[in-house]
């Protein structure tokens, strides 16, 4: 599909298909919104969804922390779910045209790997509730360890100290939890997990609270007049003295 504007012929990108900027962030986790300056038209569609997903967040963390009998269950569960929508969006943008050929792979695999990973947190999280605190007391620290050391192997200082930070974090968390069930029996070593688990959601629900007022901040912004006279068809293609 394309537009005629008043210097020529504008290329657009199909209907339905969103532009491969925006995709992109999706192939890549969706965590540039986080670092980058958004656009008020992207920041009004977006800004609802961080709000609703970080409340969202600490609320399955104080019900897992409070509910002692289902937990473990209730965060396993919450993961699962986010796993699965976020690889059918995943996949959904990989079948699409916005997405480049470098990109669209990459795309197709996060979202499978994260849509069969969901699927069996949700199963195990419904099938047993011992078998769902045993998955946290062996995921949490696991996965202290690995996002430390993808903070690790980022440039710069800052992702530096944030990585040896949740290094030091990763460790204490592991000794807690072993010696926790040395001393009183890993059943109360899963509780503990279960907390720890319970802790990180709601602490990573901080930031994205934090961006949806950033980006409600930007979408309040009032949209950039039109000169009088200019009707819009060629500024996107450098006409109009742009």
């Amino acid at each position: 599909m394309a537009v005629e504007g008043c210097t020529g012929v504008v290329a657009t990108p199909a209907e339905g298909v969103a532009p491969i900027g925006e995709n992109a962030h999706v192939a890549n986790g969706g965590t540039g919104i986080l670092t980058a300056e958004a656009t008020p038209e992207t920041a009004r569609r977006t800004w609802p969804q961080w709000l609703a997903l970080g409340l969202a967040m600490i609320a399955v963390a104080v019900v897992a922390v409070l509910w002692d009998a289902a937990g473990a269950r209730l965060l396993l569960g919450a993961l699962g779910l986010f796993l699965v929508v976020r690889g059918a969006v995943l996949l959904r943008a990989a079948r699409t045209r916005g997405l480049d050929r470098e990109v669209a792979p990459r795309a197709r695999r996060l979202g499978t790997a994260a849509l069969a990973g969901g699927a069996l947190a949700l199963v195990v999280a419904v099938a047993s509730p011992g078998l769902a605190a045993t998955v946290l007391l062996v995921g949490v620290p696991v996965l202290l360890l690995v996002a430390a050391g993808a903070l690790l192997a980022r440039p710069g200082r800052t992702a530096r100290r944030g990585g040896q930070a949740l290094l030091l974090w990763s460790v204490l968390v592991t000794g807690l939890l072993v010696v926790t069930g040395f001393a009183q029996g890993w059943d109360r070593a899963a509780e503990v997990a279960t907390v720890v688990a319970a802790v990180a959601v709601a602490v990573l629900g901080v930031p994205l609270l934090v961006a949806a007022v950033h980006l409600r901040t930007i979408a309040a912004r009032p949209v950039p007049s039109a000169p009088v006279g200019c009707g819009g068809c060629a500024c996107g293609a450098g006409g109009c003295g742009s």
